[in-house]
């Protein structure tokens, strides 16, 4: 009896397991042409005005346009936590890498101009990598140390002009949902400009776009910002040692 309730059990679950999967599949196939329409208008938008607008005024046409870029895509925002104040920049935003969406659910929600390190490879896209470039993201190529550090550099001098930045410790979207190991980069920024870390946490990402996965599957993105770790609570600390505080402040937030 009990043999027949469990496979019972478990043909329902997967029956039902099949028929989420078709729909997100359905779903997916409806919902992609229409963001990229709407990318592709967006990019548009940002080539032109990039003529006419300094990128400091053009983060606030960005916030609107993430958000688009999610609700396109099936997913609601939700912010837990505000971000922090912007007379206390400049601020190195941390978070855990988990999908495409990452940097519009953080995007969306800070209220101030911010840059990026980005992948090169996305430099060499057309118009994408010209915008990028445009607003002031950093290409970093990661398999190359030298070069790697120079894009390090160039973040350090954004940070102490009082620029805000945004950067994956983890350097790449995870695989498996769970946080990849940290690289040290970040906090070497970190302990050289003093700057305010602020961890963040991305919750849904995963879920809703897996970085192999073109089917989308609609839900609720939450970002969490973290409280700021100040100058005087890691200046004193090892590289090792901030990299696991940023780390442990992360996964709480994830947790939460």
């Amino acid at each position: 009896m009990n043999f027949l309730f469990l496979k019972l059990t478990t043909n329902f679950f997967q029956f039902w397991k099949n028929k989420v999967g078709m729909f997100n599949t359905i779903i997916s196939i409806i919902l992609w042409p229409l963001w990229f329409i709407f990318f592709a208008i967006t990019m548009v938008l940002f080539f032109v005005s990039f003529l006419i607008l300094p990128r400091n005024i053009l983060h606030y046409i960005i916030r609107p346009i993430s958000w688009t870029y999610c609700l396109l895509a099936g997913q609601w925002l939700c912010k837990a936590n505000d971000p922090p104040n912007p007379d206390g920049q400049p601020y190195l935003y941390m978070f855990n890498h988990e999908s495409m969406f990452d940097q519009f659910m953080i995007a969306a929600f800070i209220p101030h101009y911010i840059t990026a390190v980005g992948a090169i490879e996305q430099f060499k896209y057309p118009i994408w990598g010209y915008i990028m470039k445009q607003y002031g993201i950093i290409p970093i190529v990661r398999k190359d140390i030298k070069k790697a550090l120079s894009s390090l550099s160039k973040a350090e001098d954004a940070l102490n002009s009082g620029v805000s930045l945004l950067i994956s410790p983890e350097g790449t979207r995870t695989l498996t949902g769970e946080m990849s190991p940290f690289k040290k980069g970040p906090f070497h920024l970190a302990k050289n400009t003093g700057a305010t870390i602020i961890p963040v946490g991305i919750i849904g990402a995963y879920k809703a776009k897996k970085k192999n996965d073109w089917v989308l599957t609609p839900g609720k993105l939450i970002t969490r910002f973290g409280a700021p770790i100040e100058k005087k609570d890691f200046e004193n600390l090892s590289i090792e040692e901030i990299r696991d505080l940023v780390r442990d402040r992360i996964q709480l937030l994830i947790q939460a």
